[in-house]
Order: C-alpha cells, then structure tokens, then sequence
C-alpha cells in the first residue's frame, strides 16, 4: 500500500514530533508527543518498518505514564510547597532577575521594591521553583497583587491553587479580594473557583 497520502501521513506525523520539542508547558509538549507518536505507529505499521513502530509504542507508553503521574499530582498539595521569604531574599531576586522577560510578558507594570515589605512567596516543587507571589496587604480583608508568575514547564498545572487555594496562605491570613496586579495578561483565577467583581477576583 503506497501513495502520496501516505507519505504525507509519515511526514505530519514527523513534523508533529518536532513541534512537541519546541513547547515550554510539560503537559502540552507530551500531549503533542503522544499524538506524533500515535500517527507514526500507523505509517510504520502500513510500511512495515516495525522497529520504528516499538520505538513510538515504547515512546507513547512514556508519554502516558508521565501524563498520568502529572495528572495524580497535580492537585496535590504534598507534590508542592508554598514558602514565605523575605522581599529582599537573594533566591526570590535572583528568580525574579532569571525570568524577568517572561515576568514583563504577563505583568508588564511589575516593579520590584524589596524593601516594602510586601508578603513574598515562592512555590516549589521538590528542589525547583515553580511560581513567585508578590502581595500588598491594603487592609479590609484584600490583598493586591503586585506578582502572580509561574514558570513555563509549570504553567499548564495551575500550583498557584496552593497559594490561593483552602489550605494556603491566603486563606489563612483571612483575605477576602484579591486585586489582580494592573495590566496582567490573561488572569486565570476563575478557574481556581474566584468570581470577578469590576477588576477583582474575589474569594
């Protein structure tokens, strides 16, 4: 069995591979893998290459158990840790200075004065920093935001549910609103169960 329509079905199912390698968000990357992985099986079972159609069951096999891992502990709150530092922690501005292009990207109003004493968070999973929260309390049960930032690799996961969520330290200090810091780019807090009121996403 041959024809141009297979060749073609090989090299999108190529070209799907090589776009997976190019994304930044974990989940994304092995989704997009997984479905490179599943079009080649097919091409390589009709061609008969079967070496190459182990390789991407063996491959897909590895997509989906990481997939699955992902998605057990994603609302996990054991996989991640929600630690306060000081707003002028060299970690926290070393961070900061680290990711400050992709910062400026969602949040390009950010200004950091270390020296505020704004409340300063950073949140990890095992040794590795996922997100930076920066908060202003103005009193009356609200908090501003002045930094909501999570890495790339992380940004599919939503960890600021353990900032924001039941258990964290937002809840605890009894904050009621959370103003959004100005100008952010695609604010995802309803998604973690806020409603919006005017610019507000409220608890």
């Amino acid at each position: 069995m041959s024809g141009w329509w297979l060749e073609a079905l090989g090299w999108f199912g190529s070209a799907v591979l090589v776009w997976s390698l190019l994304q930044t968000q974990l989940t994304r990357l092995r989704l997009i893998n997984l479905v490179g992985c599943a079009i080649l099986i097919v091409y390589n079972a009709i061609v008969g290459v079967w070496p190459m159609v182990g390789l991407n069951i063996v491959l897909a096999a590895i997509n989906i158990y990481y997939l699955w891992q992902s998605s057990r502990t994603k609302h996990d709150a054991d996989a991640y840790e929600v630690l306060e530092v000081e707003g002028d922690d060299t970690y926290l501005r070393h961070v900061i200075r680290v990711h400050e292009a992709d910062i400026r990207h969602f949040n390009p109003g950010f200004v950091h004065d270390p020296f505020t004493g704004d409340r300063a968070y950073l949140v990890l999973k095992g040794d590795e920093t996922v997100g930076v929260v920066l908060v202003h309390e103005t009193g009356a049960g609200t908090a501003q935001l002045l930094l909501d930032y999570v890495t790339p690799r992380f940004r599919d996961l939503s960890p600021g549910e353990f900032v924001f969520g039941p258990d964290g330290p937002f809840r605890r200090r009894g904050y009621r609103k959370v103003l959004t810091p100005p100008g952010m780019v695609d604010p995802y807090y309803e998604r973690l169960g806020f409603h919006r009121e005017g610019d507000a996403f409220v608890l």
